[in-house]
C-alpha cells in the first residue's frame, strides 16, 4: 500500500507537468499546422485556377481575373479538342506507350540495377562508365534520327518505347537502393537453391516495393508526356501521341485566329486562346494525376530512398 501511494505522489506531478507541456507542444502545432495549410492552399490555388480558366466565360478569362467560382460556364474549349477525330486515337496510342514503356522500363531498370549493385561481375566498372557517360554526351539529333530511321522505327510505336528503355539516373538510384539490401537476404534464398532470377523476384523485388512504386510513377509520367519522338518519328498523323496531338490543336487554333482578322478583339471570338491553354493542361495532366492516390502509400517512402539508411 506504501508502495502504491508512493508510486501515484511520484506520479502526480510528472503528469501535470507532462499535460503541461503537452499544452505548449500544442500551440506549436496549430501554428505549424497553419503555416503548412497555407503553403498547401498556395500549391493548390494555382491549379485550381487553371481547372477554372478551362471553363470560365470568355470575358473573365480575357482580363485574366481569379474567381473562387466560375460565373458563366463554357464547355467550348473541351468541346474543341473532343471533337477531334483523332483524340480518341491520339488517347490509345498514350495508353499503349504508357503501359508498354513503362513495363520495358522498369523491366530494363531492375534487372540492369540488379546486376551492376553486385561487385563481383567482370567489367562492372567499365559497364558503369559508359552508363554515366550517357549521361553528359550524346550523337545528335541527326544520328538519332538516322539510327532510328535504319532500324526501320519510323511510324513505329515503338520508336516512342525502346530508345527510352531505360534513364540513367533512375537506374543510378535503384542500384544504390539494391546495394542497401542485406546482403544475408540473397546468402540464405541462394542456400535454399535460388538461382539469381528468383532471388531478384522473391526476395528483392518484395522488399524494394517503394522503390519500384516511386521509379514506376516517374517512367509512367514520362511515358505519358511523351510527345518528342512522336512529332519526330510519326509521319502519319493518326499515330501522334496525346501530347502531339494537343500541341496541334493549340498550334493550329492559333494560327486560324491570327489569320482570320489581327484586328478583331478575341474576346469576340467562341474559344479564348487562354481557354484552350488551359483544357488542354488539364486534359493532357488530369488523368496520370490520378494514378498518385493509389501509389501514395509507397511513393512516401520511395522519395527517402537514399537520405536514410537502416
Amino acid at each position: 500500500m506504501e508502495t502504491s501511494a508512493t508510486m501515484q505522489k511520484e506520479t502526480r506531478p510528472v503528469t501535470a507537468g507532462a499535460a503541461k507541456r503537452k499544452g505548449g507542444t500544442g500551440a506549436a502545432d496549430i501554428v505549424i499546422h497553419l503555416v503548412l495549410a497555407l503553403l498547401a492552399l498556395a500549391t493548390v490555388l494555382p491549379f485550381y485556377n487553371v481547372f477554372l480558366m478551362s471553363f470560365s466565360n470568355t470575358v473573365a478569362v480575357s482580363k485574366q481575373m481569379v474567381y473562387l467560382v466560375p460565373t458563366v460556364i463554357d464547355l467550348s474549349a473541351y468541346h474543341y479538342i473532343f471533337q477531334e477525330p483523332r483524340f480518341l486515337k491520339a488517347v490509345l496510342v498514350t495508353l499503349f506507350v504508357t503501359v508498354v514503356g513503362t513495363t520495358v522500363n522498369m523491366g530494363v531498370t531492375l534487372t540492369g540495377a540488379y546486376v551492376l549493385s553486385k561487385t563481383g561481375y567482370p567489367g562492372r566498372r567499365a559497364v558503369m562508365a559508359l552508363i554515366i557517360f550517357t549521361m553528359f554526351f550524346n550523337g545528335g539529333l541527326i544520328p538519332y534520327y538516322l539510327t532510328m530511321k535504319n532500324l526501320h522505327l519510323i511510324n513505329n510505336l515503338l520508336v516512342m518505347v525502346l530508345p527510352v528503355a531505360v534513364n540513367t539516373f533512375y537506374l543510378m538510384i535503384c542500384i544504390a537502393f539494391f546495394r542497401t539490401i542485406p546482403a544475408a537476404l540473397e546468402e540464405s534464398a541462394k542456400i535454399d537453391g535460388a538461382n539469381d532470377i528468383q532471388v531478384l523476384a522473391r526476395v528483392i523485388l518484395p522488399v524494394a516495393k517503394p522503390m519500384i512504386a516511386t521509379i514506376g510513377l516517374f517512367y509512367a509520367v514520362d511515358r505519358w508526356n511523351e510527345w518528342w519522338n512522336g512529332v519526330l518519328f510519326m509521319t502519319n498523323v493518326n499515330l501522334l501521341p496525346l501530347q502531339a496531338l494537343l500541341r496541334e490543336l493549340l498550334t493550329n487554333y492559333a494560327q486560324v485566329l491570327s489569320s482570320i482578322n489581327a484586328n478583331v478583339s478575341l474576346q469576340n471570338t467562341d474559344l479564348h486562346p487562354e481557354m484552350l491553354k488551359m483544357a488542354v493542361v488539364v486534359v493532357s495532366a488530369l488523368p496520370i494525376a490520378c494514378l498518385y492516390p493509389f501509389l501514395q502509400k509507397y511513393f512516401e517512402k520511395g522519395v527517402m530512398i537514399g537520405s536514410i539508411k537502416g
